[in-house]
C-alpha cells in the first residue's frame, strides 16, 4: 500500500507539512513522519531508518535545513545516504537556509496566523523578495514576530501559507514533490531528482 514517510530533521517541519498536507490532498494515502533530533541525529540514522522501512511502496521525502552548509553538498550526501540504504528514489529536499525562509516568503501568511498588521505590505522589501538568501531567517522572522516559537508558530503559519508562492524556490519545490507524491493518479510514483 502507497504511503509518504517525510523523515525530518526537527519537529516544526511536521508542524509546517501536517499545515500544508491536508491542503494538498483531501484524502491523502497514509502520511507518516519520523522526526529526528536536529540535523546530526538525521544524518546519523537516516541510513538504519530507511533499511528498516518495511513497505515496499513507500515514498521517502527527506527534509533538512541548510543551515550555513554548502545546498549542494548537504543534497548530495543525503542522496548519498539513502542510495546506501537501498532507497535511491527517496527525494531530498533542503529548506535554503531555514524553515523561516519559507515563512518570510508568505509575510501574508505570516500576518494571519499571528495577527501582526503590516506585515504583508513588507513582501515588496528587497529582503523579502527572495528570502532563500537570507543568512539568518530565524533571527529575522523573531525581529518581525517576537512571539514566534518554531514549532507553535509553524503550526500557525501552515494553514495560511501560499501553496503557489515561488518566491521561495525552495518551498516551491517541496510543495511540487507533496503534490506529484499525493497524486492520486500515479500510485507508485517515483521522483525524478532535478531540482534543489
Amino acid at each position: 500500500m502507497k504511503e509518504i514517510v517525510f523523515l525530518l530533521e526537527e519537529p516544526s517541519a511536521r508542524a509546517m507539512i501536517e499545515g500544508i498536507v491536508p491542503r494538498i490532498e483531501a484524502e491523502p494515502p497514509p502520511v507518516r513522519y519520523i522526526v529526528f533530533e536536529g540535523k546530526q541525529d538525521l544524518e546519523r540514522q537516516l541510513i538504519r531508518k530507511l533499511r528498516a522501512y518495511r513497505n515496499p511502496d513507500a515514498v521517502f521525502i527527506v527534509m533538512r535545513d541548510q543551515d550555513f552548509a554548502d545546498c549542494r553538498d548537504v543534497k548530495e550526501n543525503l542522496k548519498r545516504k539513502c542510495a546506501d540504504a537501498g532507497r535511491p528514489g527517496a527525494v531530498v529536499r533542503v529548506a535554503c537556509r531555514a524553515l523561516e525562509s519559507w515563512y518570510l516568503a508568505d509575510l501574508a501568511a505570516v500576518e494571519a496566523a499571528f495577527g501582526t498588521r503590516g506585515l504583508a505590505q513588507r513582501q515588496n522589501d528587497r529582503k523579502f523578495r527572495t528570502p532563500d538568501g537570507l543568512g539568518n531567517p530565524d533571527r529575522e522572522l523573531k525581529r518581525l514576530v517576537p512571539e514566534y516559537q518554531k514549532i507553535g508558530g509553524s503550526k500557525l503559519i501552515a494553514p495560511h501559507l501560499d501553496l503557489d508562492n515561488e518566491r521561495s524556490r525552495s518551498f516551491y519545490h517541496l510543495v511540487k514533490t507533496i503534490k506529484d507524491s499525493l497524486s492520486t493518479n500515479n500510485e507508485y510514483y517515483l521522483p525524478v531528482e532535478i531540482e534543489l
